[in-house]
């Protein structure tokens, strides 16, 4: 753990002051540097459990190391597609060499900024620090989504800062209710330790936890995009670069739901689960009608990509409130594939947006065409997106649905699988107009930068295997994650 956030810290210093070259070899070898202890801490994790470090500074388990290992796989994933997607972008947007070189440091070093702070979120052992740790995060996100300077940018920027810290005021009150009920079962010395909190979960005031989850939900909820709070994301996806809004997606939301998750884990012991259930079926069923309403009427492929993610952290939310060892295990899996899928999409959408200049579905045709590899890879994504088997959403889906069949939620499992049908034929329907047919004639046939070919295989790969059979280390460890969060054998 110590050894993962030193790596990302020197990165980030680093690359704010060395030549544009050496920022990119050294994003690419840090990132990767980082996955390998993302993938050293998962073992250490299957073989001795809770992991502490720093005097309960840094803890992880298994819910904490799943998502360090989503935050370090889509973040190396995105740091080799930056390379080659960055130069060509600058290269067409003719922009000074001077200004773009340091535009590129700053874009690197800033890109670091964002996955420590991630990484802090998702190993602190202190509440109050995850706190800290995401609103740095949304910090460091605002200046990437604004990247381009552009009106628009500038303007999707401002709605992005302006909702997240309404967000996160929201939070730092749960924040603080959750200190007080602390307060009362273990005194002003626990100094806002989660395993602290933990041990004491059912003796914690369940009046003051039920109040401190409604703003949680809602303040984190904000993050992880869940409706009504998640205006922000179609506009920041749109505008920010196209390895930015894979991040935004496959991490920011996931680790805001795993902030929602560490609290779901102490307050449903002593709130109970009625109340708290109810909270989340509400906001997942809300995310996942909006979500599909909006995925319906796009002719933005960027946007509809975002309003994707708004449909799928409903569902994530859903299986938390279907509860029980098979809905927290869904909701887990669910939170994998959507981090694998959104970027696998984001990244070939990248490579047609800098083919065709323009994010409108209905100037786009013949993308097969014209990028074989890359419209290859978005009609995958688009599968696994929409659900399709053999993709890695569909196993997590199909066991949402039947976590809610055995709870007995007809109503709440029927609108799921409507708007599951729905958003199939939705996604399906609006990516096939852009990948099949004759590409326009001034359209520059060839793929995109060779780096980002590698990234696209990368996580098409993971995407495809995941679909067909989770590897036994994964599958112990998202078991480990919903023992972590009080979910029992999965």
């Amino acid at each position: 753990m110590i050894l993962l956030l030193a790596i990302a810290s020197i990165a980030a210093v680093a690359s704010f002051v060395v030549p544009r070259r050496v920022a990119e070899v050294g994003t690419v070898v840090a990132t990767l540097a980082e996955l390998a202890c993302a993938l050293q801490l998962s073992a250490q994790v299957l073989a001795s459990g809770r992991i502490v470090e720093l005097d309960d500074w840094l803890a992880a388990d298994g819910l904490s190391a799943v998502v360090t290992l989503i935050t370090a796989f889509v973040g190396a994933a995105a740091a080799i597609y930056s390379v080659g997607y960055l130069r060509e972008d600058m290269r067409e947007r003719d922009l000074d060499t001077g200004s773009a070189l340091a535009d590129q440091r700053r874009y690197y070093g800033l890109f670091h900024l964002f996955l420590l702070a991630m990484f802090v979120v998702s190993l602190t052992d202190n509440l109050g620090l995850m706190w800290v740790a995401i609103e740095a995060a949304t910090l460091a996100s605002l200046f990437l989504v604004s990247f381009y300077g552009t009106r628009e940018a500038l303007e999707a920027a401002w709605k992005y800062v302006l909702v997240g810290s309404v967000g996160i005021a929201l939070a730092l009150t749960g924040t603080a209710l959750v200190y007080t009920a602390g307060i009362r079962a273990l005194g002003s010395s626990y100094d806002m330790v989660w395993t602290r909190m933990e041990a004491v979960a059912p003796r914690l005031d369940g009046s003051i936890m039920l109040l401190a989850f409604v703003f949680l939900l809602i303040g984190y909820g904000t993050k992880a995009a869940l409706a009504p709070m998640h205006t922000w994301l179609p506009d920041a996806h749109s505008e920010a670069p196209s390895p930015i809004s894979a991040l935004l997606s496959g991490v920011l939301v996931t680790v805001a739901m795993y902030a929602i998750l560490r609290f779901y884990a102490i307050a449903v012991p002593s709130a109970g689960r009625t109340g708290i259930d109810v909270l989340l079926l509400g906001f997942g069923l809300l995310s996942l009608l909006v979500g599909t309403g909006f995925v319906l009427r796009q002719s933005d492929y960027k946007r509809l990509l975002a309003y994707s993610s708004v449909e799928q952290m409903g569902l994530v939310s859903i299986a938390i409130a279907f509860g029980g060892p098979l809905g927290l295990y869904a909701a887990i899996l669910q939170m994998i594939g959507h981090a694998l899928a959104k970027s696998l999409a984001f990244f070939a959408s990248g490579h047609v947006l800098l083919r065709y200049e323009t994010r409108e579905v209905d100037k786009v045709s013949g993308a097969l065409r014209a990028l074989p590899y890359s419209g290859a890879a978005l009609l995958l994504g688009a599968l696994a997106l929409s659900g399709a088997p053999p993709f890695g959403l569909f196993p997590s889906e199909v066991a949402i649905v039947t976590a809610g069949i055995r709870v007995g939620l007809w109503p709440a499992v029927l609108v799921v699988a409507a708007c599951l049908a729905i958003v199939f034929v939705a996604i399906v329907g609006t990516l096939a107009r852009m990948l099949f047919g004759r590409p326009p004639s001034d359209v520059r046939r060839g793929e995109g930068p060779l780096l980002g070919l590698v990234s696209l295989a990368g996580v098409g790969s993971m995407l495809l295997v995941l679909g067909v059979w989770i590897p036994g280390p994964l599958d112990q460890l998202v078991r480990a994650a919903v023992a972590a969060i009080g979910g029992g054998q999965a």
